[in-house]
This record gives C-alpha cells, sequence and structure tokens, in this order.
C-alpha cells in the first residue's frame, strides 16, 4: 500500500505546503503590524511597514519597498 498510495501523495502536499508557506508570511507581516507579533527591535517586513507609516507622505518608498517584498515573495 506505501508503494502506491504515498508516492501520489507527495505532490499534493508539497503544493499545500507552499501554499501555506505564503499564508505564514502574511500572517507574520500582519502580526508584526499591528504590533503583536516579534517585538519591534527584530527586523521584520511587518515592523518595517508599521515604522514607516509616520512618515508615508514624504517618504514613500519606505512603505513601498517592504510591501513590496512581501508582495513578491508570496506570490512566488
Amino acid at each position: 500500500m506505501f508503494h502506491h498510495v504515498l508516492p501520489q501523495c507527495v505532490a499534493p502536499y508539497l503544493v499545500l505546503a507552499t501554499a501555506h508557506l505564503g499564508v505564514a508570511i502574511i500572517i507574520e507581516a500582519a502580526l508584526g503590524f499591528l504590533g503583536v507579533g516579534i517585538p519591534p527591535p527584530t527586523p521584520t517586513w511587518g515592523n518595517m511597514l508599521a515604522d514607516s507609516l509616520t512618515s508615508l507622505v514624504p517618504r514613500w518608498w519606505l512603505v513601498f519597498f517592504p510591501g513590496l517584498a512581501i508582495t513578491v515573495t508570496v506570490l512566488a
């Protein structure tokens, strides 16, 4: 049974694992943005976005590039 069934289960579980990795990245970034994730001295994408919102208008790239990095990583 393991010889026939187990090899057929590897591909779907690999797809599920990669999809859940993207969800985990989004959840970590959202929790860091809200301030309930990893403490602020540790650099995370969510903390970077939260810290840069105070200077959004004069320095827009501080929000744009971490957000772009999250988007590209999750969609890849």
